[in-house]
């Protein structure tokens, strides 16, 4: 996920700026510092050895996925979703929403669900007909966050103290409010489990979707903003040192921290064919082998910022070239 620079000072906002501050804003950020990546120079491949099956040119910053029949990518500079056709591999539609769609998105109960930062709403898109039935206001924890859907109930961050909403999907409102640790951003579903990561305390919290009850703590890698579930395991994308911790999912013990060499804002993480798929810009994907918990492929170059795993492909964004890659994982194995 893009990483946002901070807003002008208030002098700025005011009209008093100085020649020296004019110079500022007209001065270009600076370049991002590069990601170290992992230590072994060995499992480090160029980016553009990687060919996709297909290329989806989806213009603005393609970003947030969600994957049911179609898949789904939001657009905030666009304000809108594209549906993608997997079995044709055709856009089929691009659907407006509110401003500025963020923070993830969710597929169930016959809708995908899109929280939108912009004009802080979330939109609920129906799954057969791409139209938006409905729209409501709702207070969004961060840009940077995750949505899921379990137990009968839509779930997200409303704000960053730690507060956690459950929404019934027949009504569109706030049935439920769960206090976990503060600095909690992004929900995954697993069941009538969820799990959420607190980027501010460094662990995950596991509560049941069923009775609400927070159920346990586990404590992760230095800040850890994303995750996904698979193979019997919770994974985080940790901002704060770059590694991946690996949670197991009935013992709620936390089984390693990969080292990855992914500091820094942004990126995604996914898990599919056996291995753990992480992106972020500047290091669009590393593969992680689930069976031995190493990064054994890590491509470095231009793209990335999005992962998700379906239909037996590796659908990758590159936000910033406004495409959105699908990839065949054997194939990648392959490479070296």
């Amino acid at each position: 996920m893009p990483f946002r620079t901070a807003l002008p000072s208030l002098f700025v906002a005011f009209g008093l700026v100085s020649a020296a501050s004019v110079s500022a804003q007209n001065t270009p950020p600076p370049a991002p510092k590069p990601r170290p990546g992992v230590a072994d120079p060995s499992v480090k491949i160029p980016a553009e050895k990687l060919v996709p099956i297909a290329v989806f040119d989806i213009p603005g910053a393609p970003d947030w996925m969600a994957i049911d029949q179609h898949v789904w990518i939001s657009n905030s500079p666009k304000n809108n979703v594209t549906r993608i056709d997997p079995k044709t591999n055709r856009i089929v539609a691009n659907i407006g929403v509110g401003k500025r769609p963020c923070s993830g998105l969710a597929a169930g109960f016959g809708s995908v669900w899109v929280p939108n930062c912009g004009d802080k709403t979330v939109s609920r898109i129906d799954l057969k007909t791409g139209k938006v039935t409905a729209t409501w206001p709702q207070t969004i924890a961060s840009s940077e966050g995750g949505i899921a859907v379990a137990a009968g109930s839509f779930w997200m961050m409303a704000d960053n103290k730690g507060a956690l909403v459950r929404i019934d999907p027949k009504t569109n409102a706030v049935i439920a409010t769960i206090q976990i640790a503060p600095g909690s951003f992004a929900v995954a579903a697993s069941g009538d489990t969820l799990w959420i990561t607190s980027n501010e305390q460094s662990l995950v919290t596991r509560v049941n979707a069923k009775t609400n009850a927070v159920e346990a703590t586990v404590p992760t890698g230095q800040k850890p903003r994303f995750l996904a579930i698979g193979e019997g395991s919770v994974w985080t994308l940790n901002q704060g040192d770059g590694t991946i911790s690996r949670v197991d999912m009935k013992t709620n013990k936390l089984i390693t921290n990969i080292e990855a060499g992914l500091p820094g804002g942004g990126g995604e993480i996914a898990v599919g064919a056996g291995s753990v798929w992480v992106t972020m810009m500047q290091i669009p994907l590393t593969r992680i082998d689930i069976a031995t918990n190493k990064v054994v492929q890590q491509f470095v170059g231009k793209g990335g910022d999005s992962v998700r795993f379906g239909f037996g492909s590796v659908w990758l964004s590159d936000l910033e070239g406004g495409k959105l890659l699908r990839l065949d994982p054997a194939k990648i194995k392959a490479l070296k």
